[in-house]
């Protein structure tokens, strides 16, 4: 059974095509949003994950990325949430931990369609990368994709930086974008067919 998904996604501020395949029939992943470094994350999600994940937008970079990156969010995590279906014979739960040099970040994800995030990284790491992609939304695309994806998510940067050093936010980020999909990747696999819950649904 195909597990895919397109979503389209059109406001006042944006217009997002999603695609994505959970099991990865054509190994490609391509991404265009405007915002280079959002790209580069979201890049990482399909290629970590095995997912085949195409993503299109236009948004009104003119004011700001913040309309841009949360409507992406918004849209992919639709776009999960109607390719897992009713979830029959998915893992449900995983947790990856992934290290980027320096840092060290976890992933835990229960797909359980009970929307909740949890956020932790570091409070002083640089505010920006380049100059459209503001650190502190981060926390914002992973709620958005949570809530919209109908999962439990846990996302915790455990070490950010050796001792007496500054936290790299580059890798900060990545490493939890990284974690995101391996942990995407296991709960979404398939090992059965009964849907994993004593509700009966998910």
């Amino acid at each position: 059974m195909s597990r895919t998904a397109h979503i389209v996604r059109t406001t006042g501020e944006t217009s997002v095509d999603v695609y994505v395949d959970l099991d990865g029939t054509e190994k490609v992943v391509d991404i265009a949003t405007g915002v280079g470094f959002y790209d580069h994350m979201l890049h990482q999600l399909g290629k970590h994950g095995g997912f085949d994940l195409k993503i299109a937008v236009k948004g009104d970079l003119h004011i700001d990325a913040h309309h841009t990156m949360e409507d992406t969010a918004i849209a992919l995590g639709q776009a999960f949430a109607e390719a897992m279906g009713d979830k029959a014979g998915v893992v449900r739960f995983a947790d990856a931990s992934v290290p980027l040099d320096e840092v060290l970040a976890r992933a835990v994800v229960d797909l359980s369609g009970r929307p909740y995030m949890v956020h932790e990284e570091p409070m002083d790491i640089a505010p920006m990368i380049n100059t459209n992609y503001p650190t502190s939304m981060t926390r914002h695309i992973l709620e958005s994709f949570a809530y919209h994806a109908r999962i439990c998510l846990h996302v915790t940067v455990l070490r950010a930086a050796n001792p007496g050093q500054k936290p790299d936010a580059h890798h900060v980020i990545e490493a939890q974008f990284k974690a995101l999909a391996r942990a995407l990747k296991y709960a979404t696999r398939i090992d059965g067919t009964d849907i994993p819950s004593t509700k009966g649904i998910l």
